[in-house]
């Protein structure tokens, strides 16, 4: 999600044909179903209704319909390109009347109080700056007894960045606006959430990021850099790059959130 709205999309079509070829289609960040599997581990989401921040191209709001028996998905992001790959994929699987995709510009949340029985985030929170804001809304659109399970990338510490993550979010490109572990759990505990459980997957990603560079500059050069183009697979390889020093070192913390809004009367 992008800090505002009259910006350029930063998932175009390009991003997403570069992403899905990683990822898999429908996947915008790593891990793909097994990762969006282990965020809702141990969660029930038969016939229930989940809003998905930040959805991207819809391959989880489809995913969780699919395999988790799901009764509706909403997908938000506040980007277009994305928007409309998502909603043309749910029309070719028949899935148009549990799935919705919604586009707004960033800011309060546009659904009603008590709409949702989860809120889901796949990477997409450390785009919005305002933690606490952002807490506030998926707390006021949960349902009372609703859960929120998000992964997100974060920073190990809320000081100044190192200079290899400066160079590293630069390398991005992306408006970024990382924090800590502890900025989150304090950000859920003042929106009102209770029972959080916060787990780190810096080790997980490590490991996979290191895969991913070396699938770039083997294997999936040649087939992305012709969808894509050289330059653009080149620019990334060295992003990946960057990205790999600061996982190695700790300083880039992907994790998993959870919390439950009381129920009524708690």
């Amino acid at each position: 999600m992008i800090e505002t709205a009259d910006a350029a999309p930063e998932y175009d079509d390009t991003a997403i044909r570069f992403l899905e070829a990683l990822w898999g289609e429908g996947y915008l960040s790593p891990g793909g179903p097994g990762e969006v599997d282990r965020v809702v581990e141990g969660l029930s989401l038969g016939g229930r209704r989940i809003l998905d921040v930040g959805c991207g191209a819809g391959g989880i709001a489809l995913h969780f319909v699919e395999s988790h028996d799901a009764g509706h998905v909403t997908g938000f992001d506040v980007e277009e390109p994305v928007i409309a790959v998502a909603t043309k994929r749910s029309a070719e699987r028949g899935l148009s009347a549990r799935t919705a995709f919604v586009q707004a510009p960033p800011g309060p949340l546009p659904f009603a109080d008590g709409s949702f029985d989860m809120v889901f985030s796949k990477d997409a929170l450390l785009h919005v700056p305002d933690k606490h804001a952002l807490f506030s809304e998926i707390f006021r659109v949960l349902k009372p007894g609703g859960v929120f399970a998000a992964s997100n990338w974060m920073i190990g510490h809320d000081g100044e960045p190192s200079r290899e993550m400066k160079a590293y979010i630069a390398a991005e490109g992306l408006s970024f606006a990382m924090r800590s572990p502890v900025h989150y759990r304090k950000a859920m505990e003042d929106a009102g959430f209770r029972d959080i459980a916060v787990t780190d997957r810096n080790h997980w990603y490590r490991e996979v990021a290191r895969g991913e560079l070396a699938r770039l500059k083997g294997p999936l050069y040649e087939p992305v850099a012709a969808a894509v183009g050289r330059d653009y697979v080149d620019k990334n390889i060295k992003t990946w790059e960057a990205m790999q020093k600061v996982l190695d070192s700790g300083e880039h913390r992907p994790t998993h959130l959870r919390g439950w809004k009381p129920d009524e009367g708690r």
